[in-house]
């Protein structure tokens, strides 16, 4: 036996192994993950962003009725404050201004552009599944954190909106931020640190208030019965939290809502949508009950698209904007209820379905059944709740195949969801047909497998799963990439391939569906430089009937004009009278005409105050053509 001489071998470039160094937590996670997990969700968030940030400015100005109020703001705090339209003050927007702000402050600090406008949509829109990712895995694992995360961002209306600059991206963002503070008040409860939660939740939801009003207040129910049913403390603390939650959500929403209710009227901008310059009016009514009645007072009779009724949300219009794995989320959460039927009432895994079911439901019903004005990009607010059940469903199922009724539920799911892309797949006649064919055989391979396959066989197992996932995220996954690549502007946008009009669509449906209704007109270079060389000695450039032509010559000429009937022109606001008195005081430059008031079935009958005003204009100036528009110079006879 020979003795191993261990000394270093100077002669040569070996050197003792020396200790690795940790991966930064950034990479490695946490611990007692598996190594997959966090590169999975860092490569779950870059993908997310390259679909919502790339080519984002081709949309230009997306929404210009928002992106003018965003102009408006970098000129006038004031204007910033209560939303306005125009840095003049005339009238707001007909939302409140959280979702503007965050808008406005990039504006401020970035300059006003596409890009500054937009970006930070994007950015909400990572950082929403980011979150969903985080509520998700908390209580399940990561694996149905990293499908509920996928399922959101691959959603085509999710695309769409945290493309665009409409409040929904904000509301999302808040709602989604609201219902991880409520799971972690539910985890714990039994240590006293709950309230603190529940408080945080009661102000993200407030503050969702003052994004787009009544809506956010849908998932309320669901987060109040999850912790009154789970939490781990007595039922009179569990009562006295959710007083205390509600109160803070009450001073969140109204704060704003005192403030503009106690300043003067005829020291702020007139409240826009409402038809008495109150914002309580525009809660209860435009904004609010209007919506479910369809009772809207100033609208233009423009109710969206689609029937009321309980298949509202599968119908042509809404069907391909949410509804891909609608029908999985449903069958999934009444199984994985029934499989936590023993299950101790604080159990947090069926809170979580009580919060995200609750959420679902109540939402689904409220979009399904609403008589008023209603839009398919709406939807937007079904996507954590349809995204979360599917993450947490076919996970915990998965993880109990061995159970026959698990295994027939996920073969079920699968099935119906390839069935159902395959339907909405065909409402885009010619479009991309060799991703039903990928969707059919997906589905019916991974229905197959997980009704065939032994269990134990990780290979299978992995390939059945990796069909399953093909088979049901391969049609809203193209729908969002062709979403992302086209340019979307106006203020009814759809997600998905344009379409035209087909036997399943009328003109006004694709019209909606292609986008373009309710556009800012493209101002020629002539009429924005001579409204920008008048400018001078006027509070306001131009004036014009509704805010979608308003915003367009505003953001053109980078001057305020003034919106006469506020967006749909059927708002008291100029009165005739006052609209005159402000001519008469060198206040108001130039008349362009636009689209007539309307009234509120939308038929003209020339006795709304816009009506009043053109009527007054045609008869007492004198009309000049600017590169094929028309317009009259107030300051002369």
């Amino acid at each position: 036996m020979t003795v191993l001489d261990v000394r270093p071998d100077t002669t040569s470039s070996w050197r003792p192994p020396t200790a690795r160094r940790p991966a930064p937590r950034v990479l490695r996670g946490r611990d007692g993950d598996p190594a997959w997990v966090r590169p999975g969700v860092l490569s779950l968030l870059a993908g997310t962003a390259v679909l919502y940030l790339w080519g984002l400015g081709s949309s230009g100005w997306a929404n210009s009725f928002y992106s003018a109020a965003a102009q408006a703001s970098t000129h006038s705090w004031k204007a910033l404050f209560f939303g306005s339209l125009d840095s003049a003050n005339s009238i707001t927007v007909d939302k409140p201004p959280a979702a503007l702000w965050v808008m406005d402050l990039s504006a401020r600090l970035f300059g006003l552009s596409s890009w500054s406008i937009l970006v930070p949509e994007a950015l909400m829109g990572v950082a929403t599944v980011g979150l969903i990712y985080l509520t998700v895995r908390r209580i399940f694992s990561p694996a149905a954190g990293l499908l509920a995360g996928a399922v959101m961002a691959l959603t085509p209306v999710t695309t769409l909106m945290f493309r665009f600059n409409n409040p929904d991206a904000l509301l999302v963002l808040l709602v989604v931020a609201a219902a991880y503070a409520v799971t972690r008040a539910v985890e714990s409860a039994a240590s006293g640190a709950s309230t603190r939660w529940l408080l945080l939740a009661g102000l993200l939801v407030g503050t969702g208030f003052i994004t787009k009003m009544m809506q956010a207040f849908l998932v309320v129910p669901a987060f109040g019965l999850a912790y009154l049913v789970a939490a781990d403390t007595t039922l009179r603390r569990r009562i006295g939290q959710l007083l205390a939650a509600g109160a803070a959500m009450l001073v969140a929403s109204g704060w704003w809502v005192a403030i503009v209710t106690l300043w003067p009227a005829d020291a702020r901008p007139y409240v826009g949508g409402s038809q008495d310059n109150s914002v309580l009016s525009l809660i209860v009514g435009y904004n609010g009950l209007g919506r479910l009645t369809g009772h809207e007072a100033g609208s233009v009779g423009i109710d969206g698209v689609g029937k009321p009724g309980l298949l509202r949300l599968f119908s042509t219009q809404f069907g391909g904007q949410c509804s891909w794995l609608l029908p999985a989320a449903l069958l999934l959460l009444v199984a994985t209820l029934w499989l936590s039927r023993h299950a101790p009432r604080t159990d947090p895994r069926r809170a979580q379905l009580v919060l995200w079911g609750g959420w679902l439901l109540v939402t689904g019903a409220t979009f399904s059944m609403m008589s008023g004005i209603t839009h398919p990009y709406y939807t937007v607010a079904l996507a954590p709740a349809t995204s979360v059940l599917v993450g947490i469903g076919a996970t915990s199922l998965w993880a109990r195949r061995e159970e026959r009724l698990a295994r027939v539920v996920l073969a079920g799911a699968v099935a119906l969801t390839a069935w159902w892309s395959v339907q909405l797949l065909d409402r885009t006649p010619g479009w991309q047909l060799w991703l039903r064919l990928l969707v059919l055989f997906a589905g019916g391979a991974a229905v197959v497998g997980i009704a065939t396959t032994p269990l134990h066989r990780r290979r299978r197992e992995s390939l059945i799963a990796a069909a399953a996932l093909v088979a049901s995220l391969a049609g809203p996954a193209a729908y969002s990439v062709v979403t992302a690549t086209r340019p979307h502007t106006g203020s009814l946008p759809m997600a998905g391939p344009v379409i035209t009009p087909a036997r399943t669509l009328d003109a006004d449906a694709a019209t909606h569906r292609n986008g373009g209704l309710l556009d800012a007109p493209t101002v020629p270079h002539a009429l924005a430089t001579v409204l920008a060389a008048g400018a001078a000695g006027y509070r306001w450039v131009a004036a014009t009937v509704g805010s979608e032509d308003a915003a367009g010559y505003q953001l053109a000429s980078r001057r305020p004009v003034m919106s006469i009937g506020g967006y749909n022109g059927t708002d008291p606001s100029p009165t005739s009278a006052r609209f005159e008195s402000l001519v008469a005081q060198g206040q108001v430059h130039y008349f362009i005409p636009g689209g007539a008031g309307l009234s509120g079935d939308g038929s003209n009958t020339g006795t709304t105050p816009a009506a009043q005003i053109t009527a007054w204009v045609e008869a007492n100036f004198r009309p000049a053509t600017v590169d094929g528009t028309t317009l009259y110079d107030l300051s002369t006879n």
